[in-house]
């Protein structure tokens, strides 16, 4: 078996991205896979998939321990997303094999990108719009007061987002930690930030597991990709995770968005010149769009902070604690 040292060096690299972010590991890995180190897409996919089951449960675990988890919502998006992965990669197995089911794979991975980058944007969006929200309840600064409130379940909604999220991680494996917490924000307003993501991320798991079985069976899985997928990015997940509470998240989102975007666009097939005319208008545009957004829910710099009493001490450490786990 051959060891790829740089492959394990660049999924160190993805790995600490997604440490810090909580997200992005197959939306990064597999585009990197197949652009980089010309991989084809469906042994990309088949690797990235099979890695991430492995690190997919640590933190799940976390949350589950900690109980920021809602297990009917974890129970539905599994009753859609499990069969749907599974599925998924017959759909791609079915399409052939050869040049053609590459190129099937690879345009499918294109657009999942783009609706990656534009889910990210969503996201912020949405956090704007909370934020705005409890601003002018008087809550600004506070923490989630509904994290711990129960949320009905709107079942066939819920079973159709897993069900779709599935097929796409499936056949592409990406949507597991970035489509289907954007769908689970719009679906469940109230759900609190730290029981959205543990949410996501333990739904994740049977999930990706259903993945991996599926291309391991049917799909063109490699055990020397892999290993140097899991050498590089299992490290590199947990340094992410210790320098996330001293990261600048608003910055580390919008490059994560920008870079898959130009993956997208090069998966797609768009010539280079063209992807340097899209690129260089979304880093004008985004900007004066972004601060559009926030001027319409009219938030400023965040106030100077008061000394906090012990119990908002605590709870402004369990967010940094909670952030920190963002393993997906």
């Amino acid at each position: 078996m051959h060891f790829d040292l740089l492959l394990a060096l660049t999924a160190f690299g993805i790995g600490i991205v997604v440490g810090l972010t909580g997200m992005g590991g197959g939306a990064l890995m597999t585009p990197v896979l197949v652009l980089l180190f010309g991989i084809h897409p469906l042994a990309a996919v088949s690797s990235d998939l099979v890695a991430s089951a492995v690190m997919k449960p640590v933190g799940s675990l976390v949350h589950l321990r900690r109980g920021t988890v809602s297990t009917p919502l974890v129970r539905w998006l599994c009753v859609g997303s499990v069969p749907a992965a599974f599925a998924g990669v017959l759909l791609a197995r079915s399409l052939g094999d050869g040049e053609d089911v590459q190129h099937v794979i690879q345009v499918a991975l294109g657009v999942a990108l783009l609706t990656a980058a534009t889910g990210l944007v969503v996201r912020g969006c949405l956090q704007l719009a909370r934020r705005a929200a409890r601003a002018r309840a008087g809550e600004a600064g506070a923490p989630d007061a509904e994290d711990d409130a129960p949320v009905p379940v709107r079942r066939v909604a819920t079973v159709l987002v897993g069900a779709v999220g599935g097929l796409v991680v499936g056949m592409t494996s990406v949507g597991s930690g970035s489509l289907i917490i954007i769908a689970l924000m719009g679906l469940y307003p109230t759900l609190g930030a730290n029981r959205l993501v543990g949410t996501d991320l333990v739904q994740a798991v049977p999930l990706v597991l259903s993945a991996a079985l599926g291309h391991l069976f049917f799909g063109d899985f490699q055990l020397d990709v892999t290993t140097a997928l899991l050498v590089g990015s299992v490290p590199g997940v947990w340094v992410g995770a210790r320098l996330s509470s001293r990261a600048p998240g608003g910055v580390i989102r919008p490059a994560l968005a920008f870079v898959l975007l130009a993956s997208a666009l090069k998966l797609l097939g768009v010539s280079t010149p063209g992807t340097g005319l899209i690129l260089a208008a979304a880093l004008v545009v985004a900007p004066l769009g972004w601060l559009a957004i926030r001027r319409r829910y009219e938030i400023t710099a965040a106030p100077a902070r008061t000394p906090a009493t012990g119990a908002e001490a605590g709870a402004r450490t369990r967010a940094g604690a909670d952030r920190s786990e963002l393993l997906a």
